[in-house]
């Protein structure tokens, strides 16, 4: 919910257009210290335009797969999910003195809506007329000293470099994990249509999956946070690295079932198909994607009413998951066909299975 009283906007002046400006707020640039810097793309007005900017500035790809209401992609509601569910607490938008009255006035909102401090950086001696149009709806304070700026509003430059027992994996690297062992598994379970509040599961028919260790975890939620901008698919991976669950089951899942103070999801089966109706503990890592896709689910309730992926997601969340080069485990090399085989596993079993009953249906020879 948008806030009460959103915080105060701050707007520098830079009247000579002086490049330390610009290079002081590049680097302070640092989305884990919470401070963002946008610098928007030349050459366009486009609202549209700005969020993608905006989702760049994230780390993530601008655009948005899948199909959408009338071809609008939902990218400021992504932009702005991404931002309530990350420690990001500053933004600065530098050439602000280009904005149209409508991008700043979305900025504005976005301020409004995650209580991010918003900075505008007008590269000009006086505020133009378009962003002192839209100002007048907000509380802001204008100051044209470079160093108030880069103490109060801009930050110091910042680095994150690697713990020195976790090298840099390269990022063409595959992980192979067999929670994803049954993420395109031929299951149907039914969801459930009236409230429901499951008990934690219990693995009755299937292993439960194997934790991910400490750098494991990280080493995947760095790819995903990186391979997508769409909330709902990034934490649809998340989900199955953690439940071992199938798109199916995923799919159950609405925004009223991740609890965010019990850190836990929930996931439906009525029919018990397999486990039934069940509650799953969210590990820390996985909880800002949880955060996200429900956030941007109250935010485009046009789309669907899915918290992660829907089964008619399929083909975009395996290219997602393939893009952050996560895997389950293939076949072996002399079965490989060059494609990631997401079935290999079932496949397997069934055939096991058609083995076993032709074995029980062949008559005995005499």
């Amino acid at each position: 919910m948008p806030l009460a009283v959103p915080p105060s906007v701050a707007v520098v002046l830079d009247p000579g257009d002086d490049a330390v400006h610009t290079h002081t707020a590049l680097a302070a640039h640092h989305p884990p210290s919470g401070r963002i810097t946008l610098h928007p793309g030349p050459g366009t007005t486009s609202e549209t335009g700005l969020a993608h900017d905006l989702l760049a500035a994230l780390g993530k790809p601008p655009l948005l797969p899948g199909r959408f209401p009338a071809g609008r992609q939902p990218a400021w509601e992504a932009a702005t999910a991404w931002i309530t569910a990350l420690p990001v607490t500053r933004l600065t938008v530098l050439r602000a003195h280009r904005l149209t009255a409508r991008r700043t006035m979305r900025l504005l909102q976005l301020c409004a809506f995650t209580g991010i401090h918003l900075t505008l950086v007008c590269h000009r001696p006086h505020l133009p007329a378009a962003l002192h149009q839209a100002l007048q709806t907000a509380d802001y304070a204008i100051t044209a000293d470079f160093q108030a700026a880069r103490r109060h509003y801009y930050g110091t430059p910042a680095s994150e470099p690697p713990p020195a027992d976790e090298p840099a994996q390269p990022t063409d690297r595959w992980l192979t994990l067999p929670a994803l062992d049954r993420l395109v598994s031929y299951d149907s379970p039914i969801p459930c249509t009236a409230p429901c509040a499951p008990p934690p599961i219990v693995f009755r028919h299937r292993p439960p999956p194997v934790p991910l260790t400490g750098q494991t975890a990280r080493e995947a939620a760095r790819r995903l946070a990186a391979a997508t901008a769409h909330p709902r698919l990034a934490a649809a991976v998340a989900a199955a690295l953690f439940t071992g669950a199938s798109l199916q089951q995923l799919a159950t899942a609405h925004p009223g079932d991740y609890d965010d103070a019990a850190a836990t999801l929930a996931l439906h089966d009525r029919a018990r198909y397999t486990d039934g109706c069940a509650s799953h503990r969210v590990p820390p890592w996985a909880r800002v994607f949880l955060k996200a896709a429900v956030c941007f689910a109250r935010l485009a309730p046009g789309q669907d009413q899915h918290l992660l992926a829907g089964p008619h997601d399929r083909t975009n969340l395996l290219r997602v998951a393939e893009g952050a080069r996560l895997r389950p485990p293939q076949p072996p090399a002399d079965q490989h066909t060059g494609r990631i085989q997401w079935d290999w596993r079932e496949r397997k079993e069934a055939q096991h299975y058609d083995a076993m009953l032709t074995r029980h249906q062949t008559p005995p020879s005499r």
